[in-house]
């Protein structure tokens, strides 16, 4: 079952990469309390991830922060070493939070998942955006495959 704008996020440990290697980071102190960007893509590296997406919310994370989001958090079923690298070379670190789902435990409890293995990706999660307050999805924005519109920084921005 798919996630909807009411519902509460479902738990899970997601990875950061820190200076000391990756990190735990629980879903449940992540959003609690707090005013979240989420954005989740197929994979780091990737075309319109790399050209479009990411960039779009570095360059508008100050106004993320104007209208009261706590942390924007970028989500994709990579490795916590691809996702810092990512982050690292795209100029992400210090505004966007560069998480791995991994194994794609979140994403699937999400019901959020796409396959990628006409690709050689396996399953991954498709391109979405959402805004979680205090744990609870407040905006939802999924992609139809293939398509880059609703999900965009841009968009997200709109809805708050």
């Amino acid at each position: 079952m798919t996630i909807k704008v009411g519902d509460q996020v479902p738990h899970a440990v997601l990875m950061k990469m820190t200076q000391d290697g990756p990190a735990p980071v629980d879903t449940n102190d992540l959003f609690r309390g707090r005013t979240v960007a989420l954005f989740a893509v197929p994979g780091a590296f990737t075309p319109t991830c790399s050209a479009k997406h990411l960039p779009g919310f570095i360059e508008k994370a100050g106004e993320f922060a104007g209208k009261g989001v706590d942390e924007i958090v970028c989500l994709s079923v990579n490795d916590a070493f691809v996702m810092g690298a990512w982050g690292k070379s795209s100029g992400a670190e210090d505004k966007i939070s560069m998480l791995a789902d991994g194994n794609g435990d979140f994403s699937k409890a999400l019901g959020l998942t796409m396959d990628g293995s006409k690709f050689g990706m396996g399953t991954r999660s498709q391109r979405f955006s959402m805004l979680v307050k205090d744990g609870k999805v407040a905006e939802l924005n999924v992609e139809e495959p293939g398509a880059f519109k609703v999900s965009s920084a841009e968009h997200l921005l709109a809805q708050l």
